[in-house]
């Protein structure tokens, strides 16, 4: 299987990416070296890319998949694209507050320790629904992991498309997101241009 293992602030800064959104509360103290040169076109349509692969541990092949997928969806490609992206099972368990950083959430699903309406799913990339329940399992519940990141996430928002129970690590999807609630600094249309050449 392969694996993104570039160091994640070091990729940060080549993206110019706030850490925050991959869930990482540290700062790089290095400064990026800037040249003169402005970035062509196509680079800033490829940094957008990038950043949405980045920021979602997507590889280019999957990803290149969501893109067509998202082509075949009514509505707007770009939007279509970055729903699919916000309702995969691993973002899911990050939005809610269950991971304190998206790899960590990828971990967790991969760990077996994620439940959807009731059927266990290892799947990083599973699409939620519209009414998914999404629980931890059961003897999973009381472990010291999930109290620890508990502590961590306790104040972070929960999306209002999905519903938390933080006692009883307990989601519900109330509905997939729109655009205008997904908080990703990733501009998509430059995505669907790049992808249109």
């Amino acid at each position: 299987m392969a694996v993104d293992r570039v160091p994640v602030l070091k990729r940060c800064r080549s993206l110019d990416l706030d850490p925050v959104y991959l869930g990482i509360d540290k700062k790089s103290k290095r400064k990026t070296q800037r040249t003169g040169r402005k970035l062509s076109e196509y680079g800033t349509q490829l940094r957008e890319k990038q950043k949405a692969k980045f920021i979602y541990g997507v590889l280019e092949k999957p990803f290149r998949n969501y893109y067509a997928k998202a082509e075949r969806m009514e509505g707007q490609t770009g939007e279509n694209l970055m729903r699919m992206l916000e309702s995969r099972l691993d973002n899911v368990v990050f939005r809610l507050g269950w991971a304190r950083t998206r790899k960590e959430a990828r971990q967790i699903v991969d760990h077996k320790h994620v439940l959807v309406n009731g059927k266990q799913v290892n799947i990083p990339s599973y699409l939620v629904k519209a009414g998914d329940v999404i629980e931890i399992k059961e003897k999973y519940k009381g472990s010291q992991r999930y109290k620890d990141v508990m502590e961590v996430t306790g104040g972070r928002l929960v999306p209002e498309w999905l519903e938390s129970d933080k006692e009883n690590l307990r989601g519900i999807v109330k509905e997939l997101p729109r655009r205008e609630v997904i908080d990703v600094p990733v501009n998509e249309m430059l995505i669907v241009e790049l992808y249109s050449k």
